[in-house]
């Protein structure tokens, strides 16, 4: 029975319709939201695969353009998401609070801030493309093959802008199957699109990495113009009244502080990655293999908690908005809860199995030996990690983002690179001394996560 229950519920979640969720079951807000996000961020990690498969079929620096262009654009995106978070919790707050034209005038703003950010940032960057590959480390001869592509991803940056903020828009509305549609949409034309761009095919000429990024660009130009076409259509809540055609500047002064919240919790949590990556990078090449191949597989076996933990965002601003702090609270420590219960079988599974699983991506001992070591150290913060998740995107949802960043800008710089580097070097632990530090780290942020939330001053932040 609960199995003919759940797929209707899954049914209806891929369905999509914008819901007010600050009433009924919490549980059945959750799956809605949550299965919609995972679906989406699925399609995303495929279309990654699948990019990178038919780029490294034309050459090294064709793979290594990609590498250097998405550490620049990695700092854009940072600023997109840091915009669509800002949406998104101020937008689910009106939504509660059943002032829909007040949502729409954020929903707005939050588009021309982001076009702002793109067009100076396009600009900049499709005028000195070579010039950012040389400070980036690039040779002559990849900046010649590889120019083309930078120039086309950072220049027409805003296509990936509007793509993050329409879905947290739409997330923020209750309708996070639109965003999981848009990047289906997107993603399936440009893994079509990759072989015939990249390799050429027919009468198409190959275009090499170049065509790498035609395709990315047509195929998320598509995403967006899908969800523009659905923003202005009649069955949206969120829709585009001529009045807010303009820029509000009362809006603008709490989006923007929320926004640069947000955009600061993955700069920093970017930075800290860059650090370890170097640390590692000392013990050799096993090792930085290795460590690669673990991360990329909890990046993937996580994705449902990140679906829950967004899906949390968006109740909590809602409920909030409502006048439903309580429920909102219930909300966050429920959905704690099961993804605590998700990410410890989890565990069980990596720490048991950490060696067959690594297996499957390199056949290289040392590599296979690294990534199940990783996996097992790691794995086993998972508990804690579980609930620093969820609360943290909490408190993005209750628009109080300046909390998070500075939980992660403490335990992530101030205590996990420096004891990163002492487990590593100075204790000699090597690399399982990066990865003891990155659980260590879990444990702490999560316990200051949890004091925090507990103490409640998130249910009166106001945007």
């Amino acid at each position: 029975m609960r199995i003919v229950e759940f797929i209707k519920l899954f049914s209806k979640a891929v369905k999509g319709e914008e819901h007010d969720f600050t009433k009924g079951s919490i549980n059945q807000a959750l799956v809605l939201l949550a299965i919609p996000m995972i679906l989406e961020m699925l399609m995303e990690s495929l279309f990654a695969i699948v990019d990178v498969f038919f780029v490294a079929q034309v050459s090294i620096n064709a793979v290594a353009t990609i590498g250097m262009t998405e550490g620049v654009l990695m700092l854009i995106e940072s600023v997109a998401i840091g915009i669509a978070m800002g949406a998104t919790a101020m937008i689910a707050r009106r939504i509660g609070e059943k002032q829909i034209k007040q949502a729409s005038d954020v929903a707005v703003q939050a588009i021309i801030l982001g076009v702002g950010v793109s067009l100076v940032t396009g600009g900049l960057s499709f005028a000195f493309a070579d010039d950012i590959l040389r400070l980036m480390g690039a040779d002559e001869s990849l900046i010649e093959e590889g120019a083309g592509y930078t120039r086309l991803i950072l220049g027409l940056n805003l296509i990936l802008m509007l793509l993050f903020v329409f879905n947290g828009i739409f997330r923020a509305a209750g309708n996070a199957a639109i965003a999981m549609r848009t990047l289906v949409l997107s993603n399936g034309l440009n893994i079509v699109l990759d072989p015939i761009l990249i390799l050429g095919l027919g009468p198409i000429t190959a275009m090499g990495v170049e065509g790498a990024a035609i395709a990315t660009c047509i195929g998320r130009g598509v995403g967006v113009l899908y969800q523009m076409y659905v923003l202005l259509s009649d069955s949206s809540i969120i829709k585009i009244y001529r009045e807010h055609l303009r820029v509000n500047m009362d809006v603008m002064r709490t989006l923007i502080p929320v926004s640069a919240g947000g955009a600061g919790q993955f700069l920093i949590s970017t930075a800290s990655w860059i650090f370890l990556i170097r640390i590692l990078a000392s013990f050799g090449s096993s090792v930085l293999a290795g460590y690669t191949i673990a991360i990329r597989i909890i990046i993937f076996s996580i994705l449902p908690s990140w679906g829950l933990s967004n899906a949390t965002a968006t109740l909590v601003g809602q409920n909030l908005g409502a006048g439903e702090p309580d429920r909102a609270e219930k909300t966050v420590w429920t959905a704690g809860f099961y993804n605590m219960m998700f990410l410890f079988v989890l565990s069980i599974i990596f720490f048991l199995f950490a060696k067959p699983i690594s297996s499957i991506f390199t056949q290289d001992v040392l590599v296979i030996n690294e990534s199940a070591l990783c996996l097992k150290i790691i794995c086993l913060g998972y508990i804690f990690f579980a609930y620093q998740m969820v609360i943290n995107q909490a408190f993005n949802g209750a628009g109080d983002t300046y909390t998070p960043t500075m939980l992660s800008f403490i335990f992530m710089w101030l205590v996990q690179i420096p004891l990163a580097y002492i487990l590593a070097y100075v204790v000699e632990f090597n690399s399982m001394g990066v990865y003891m530090a990155i659980s260590i780290s879990s444990i702490f942020i999560s316990t200051a996560a949890v004091y925090l939330f507990r103490k409640g001053k998130w249910k009166s932040q106001v945007v």
